[in-house]
């Protein structure tokens, strides 16, 4: 199933007094590129996210934002470093020798002093799985609205598809009509050479419109092209770089056929294709 690379996916859980909240964002990207953005107390399972993001997506920009918080705001406990505390202490001390003078300490400004409280840190390994799991949910939210886009870029890119077929039956219509003007031109242009013999002047003359005849091959690789698109657009793999590279080879036929035109309406039908191919690349950058 064709997937879009542009999609957002959200999930949320409460487990053992947190509340756990993934966002994960995706664009194009022409590789798989995944940046985990987590809390220091999460660091340890960025391995794990990758792992999981891999399985789930084969290409994109992936931004992954893991957030985190407590349930409920207890009763903070303050753990004073005696180290650091004796430290302080004994430092004011002598400089209340030096200077001969006591001046008195407010305990709140020793509390303020970096590293006389000790540092509590939060112990979330418990709930790391958790995390992942959750991360898993949001994953298959994304697959799915990357799906939902991809089903509606298939649609227009298979429209576009049969908008050239009919393009290309005018051009084939119009071919015997066109190829009869050429080759009528063509007979002039060698009895007026023929009066005045220059054999150069006459093998330039053919080439250019055995050229401008000749457009057929042209509209057949377009038609083998078209068709491998809609073959393509059916398969269950990421299809975007397959994709992408037969909008190069459609444009490229379509501008043979352009600078090969003889009348106006040839020359109409390539500039309708070159449209409609353009359309569908703009789309197909954004497949998977």
């Amino acid at each position: 199933m064709i997937r879009s690379m542009t999609a957002f996916a959200s999930s949320e859980i409460d487990v053992e007094g947190y509340t756990l909240i993934w966002e994960i964002r995706s664009v194009n990207h022409r590789y798989l590129d995944v940046s985990p953005r987590l809390p220091e107390v999460f660091r340890s399972i960025e391995p794990l996210v990758r792992e999981a993001v891999g399985k789930h997506l084969k290409r994109g920009k992936i931004d992954c934002n893991l957030f985190y918080r407590k349930q409920k705001q207890g009763e903070e406990t303050i753990e004073v470093n005696e180290a650091r505390l004796n430290q302080l202490l004994n430092a004011a001390s002598k400089i209340e020798s030096a200077m001969n003078q006591f001046q008195a300490i407010s305990p709140l400004d020793i509390l303020r002093w970096p590293g006389v409280q000790s540092e509590v840190r939060e112990d979330l390994e418990p709930v790391h799985d958790d995390a992942i799991t959750l991360l898993n949910e949001a994953l298959k939210q994304l697959v799915e609205s990357r799906e939902r886009e991809g089903a509606d870029i298939s649609g227009m890119v298979d429209s576009r598809c049969e908008l050239i077929q009919q393009q290309m039956v005018v051009a084939k219509t119009r071919l015997p009509e066109v190829q009869a003007l050429l080759r009528e031109k063509l007979e002039k242009k060698i009895s007026d050479l023929l009066e005045e013999p220059e054999q150069a002047r006459l093998e330039q003359e053919l080439v250019y419109f055995l050229q401008k005849m000749d457009v057929e091959e042209e509209l057949d690789r377009l038609e083998s092209h078209v068709k491998e698109v809609r073959r393509i657009l059916r398969q269950p793999e990421p299809v975007g770089r397959r994709l992408d590279f037969l909008m190069q080879e459609l444009n490229r036929e379509a501008n043979t056929l352009g600078s090969k035109s003889a009348d106006i309406q040839t020359t109409n039908v390539s500039v309708e294709l070159k449209v409609l191919i353009e359309q569908m690349r703009e789309q197909i950058q954004n497949i998977e």
